[in-house]
């Protein structure tokens, strides 16, 4: 909004002109999210706390989890109301890519807030069924690709990219396409929920990520910088620098509030719009496999889980004391933020990598 009413006055005064720059825009963002995060994150916390929207702990888990009880949750709700008025106010509003990615994460958040809904003002332990919610997140997920597919503008906008091989750029049919996309986002979403068991370590990783990211989308959009780091050039997809870098600004608002020992959880309707809106914007700048390495920290939590279910059931033993991931190294005697900053170090470490991608080719 305020960037076309810049749009409009600089024909009043030249100076307005400034608005035109990505990075400023960006720059802007993360400090508009930020500042939202700030402001309404206190207010937020009360209210959660007023009405006893709260954290329930597993009996079976970590014994120094159970001091968390009684911490309000759904706090995610200030992240997505940070980010998306953020972009809502920065962006190009006539970018086709801004607002697949404004409507995905709502609708993963919408997910997710029916939910921690159910769970936690309802007091119904089951929540939203697996059923259900798997249902939705597949109708968001299909829905998104499927549209990317039609609306491309060029071949690159389907081309599966490899990571390292210069002249590697797979096409991709609409089976293909649409198929790897719903499982970057549905599988993005849920990693990053299930990621969100530890003060802070979901949103930290979250915000390295989106900021990698935004340095994709920016080269990805630039017609000179792709061509130099042989990257492929799509019009347009620039825009969502502003939308990654909101979810920087609101996620570092949020750790503020979610730091060890948190005072509020993000809960569901924060995790599932997380991790699906990083699934989407790397599909948009044709980065899925480069989300997958930057990514690992979630991907080691996933893995985890499969890993156990399925040795129980064929075993009827467990590889990990307790999973996800972060639960077993705290049950072998690691102090949670131990755990939780050495998986930061980890995603910093996958993240560079992710980025030396753009020139080892």
């Amino acid at each position: 909004m305020l960037y076309h009413l810049a749009r409009y006055l600089q024909e009043i005064y030249s100076g307005f002109n400034v608005f035109n720059y990505l990075t400023l825009r960006a720059i802007l963002g993360v400090l508009t999210a930020l500042l939202i995060s700030f402001i309404i994150g206190p207010v937020m916390i009360r209210k959660l706390s007023k009405y006893n929207i709260s954290q329930t702990v597993r009996e079976d888990g970590p014994e120094s989890h159970f001091s968390k009880a009684g911490t309000p949750t759904m706090g995610g709700a200030l992240i997505l109301v940070a980010i998306f008025v953020s972009t809502l106010l920065w962006s190009d509003l006539t970018n086709r890519y801004v607002w697949v990615a404004v409507i995905t994460t709502a609708m993963f958040g919408l997910i997710g807030w029916v939910d921690d809904y159910k769970k936690l003002v309802r007091r119904d332990p089951r929540g939203l069924s697996a059923r259900y919610k798997y249902f939705w997140q597949s109708v968001a997920g299909l829905g998104a690709a499927v549209y990317l597919y039609v609306s491309a503008t060029s071949p690159a906008d389907t081309q599966l990219i490899v990571p390292i091989f210069k002249d590697v750029a797979i096409p991709m049919s609409l089976g293909s396409y649409v198929l790897l996309s719903y499982f970057v986002i549905v599988g993005s979403s849920n990693s990053v929920n299930l990621t969100d068991g530890l003060d802070g370590l979901a949103i930290l990783p979250t915000v390295m990520v989106a900021g990698a990211l935004a340095v994709f989308a920016y080269l990805t959009g630039h017609v000179v910088f792709s061509a130099y780091l042989s990257i492929p050039y799509i019009p347009g997809v620039g825009e969502l620098v502003i939308f990654c870098g909101a979810i920087v600004g609101a996620g570092l608002g949020f750790l503020w509030f979610n730091a060890y020992p948190a005072q509020v959880f993000m809960g569901d309707v924060g995790a599932l719009a997380l991790g699906a809106a990083l699934g989407v914007v790397a599909i948009m700048v044709r980065q899925e496999i480069v989300l997958f390495i930057m990514g690992g920290v979630f991907v080691m939590e996933t893995v985890s889980v499969i890993l156990q279910v399925a040795s129980y059931k064929l075993t009827g033993r467990r590889i990990f004391r307790m999973a996800p991931l972060h639960h077993h190294f705290e049950l072998k005697g690691w102090p949670e933020p131990r755990v939780i900053v050495r998986f930061w170090i980890i995603t910093v470490i996958l993240v560079l990598i992710g980025l030396a991608t753009l020139k080892v080719r």
